[in-house]
């Protein structure tokens, strides 16, 4: 490529276009971080939406060795064999032994929708057999039989396996959180 010759006019046009220069230390470029998005405060929100007011409460209660299963309304029992089975796998799991009815209904309200928030599908659920209750029933096993039915996002639960339990925990299958299809994550 042959060099150009500039003429002394054009020269002298082009240094007073561009005007003061000086010279550059260093050729990187410094990018400052980016600022974090903003981001909505959550609103404050009312665990008691989650309970239906309908579900029949006068269940007989279990004793320490009888194992739960309950399937929704609109939910085919094979649904309930797959989680017997373990076909879905646990995503969260919450022990609720030592703590009495209104702290294992609060934590058990707080985990259930932290997990459908969060879009698990299967949560293993220790409540214990209740061998050490002053009742002749176990406390929390027939209050979490009686709270899980109530709670509209649970559409089925079984005792767990000997190994993950037994007969003093349970597997609950919930249902997809709506933002979860919002996201496109199908």
């Amino acid at each position: 490529m042959t060099k150009k010759t500039i003429s002394p006019k054009d020269s002298d046009l082009f240094r007073q276009s561009v005007g003061n220069v000086r010279s550059v230390k260093s050729d990187k470029i410094e990018l400052k971080p980016d600022q974090p998005k903003p981001y909505p405060k959550p609103q404050p929100y009312d665990l008691n939406e989650d309970w239906y007011d309908d579900i029949e409460q006068n269940l007989d209660n279990v004793s320490h060795e009888e194992t739960l299963s309950y399937t929704a309304p609109g939910i085919q029992n094979s649904v309930l064999a797959k989680l017997r089975k373990g076909f879905f796998g646990v995503q969260a799991e919450i022990d609720l032994h030592g703590l009495n009815s209104n702290a294992a209904k609060q934590q058990l309200l707080d985990f259930l929708h932290v997990s459908t928030q969060r879009s698990y599908r299967c949560v293993h659920i220790i409540h214990g057999k209740g061998y050490r209750s002053s009742d002749p029933h176990p406390v929390l096993k027939n209050h979490s039989n009686r709270w899980l039915r109530q709670h509209k996002d649970v559409q089925a639960f079984c005792s767990a396996s000997p190994r993950q339990g037994g007969a003093g925990a349970v597997f609950v299958l919930l249902k997809v959180s709506k933002e979860h299809f919002d996201r496109g994550d199908e």
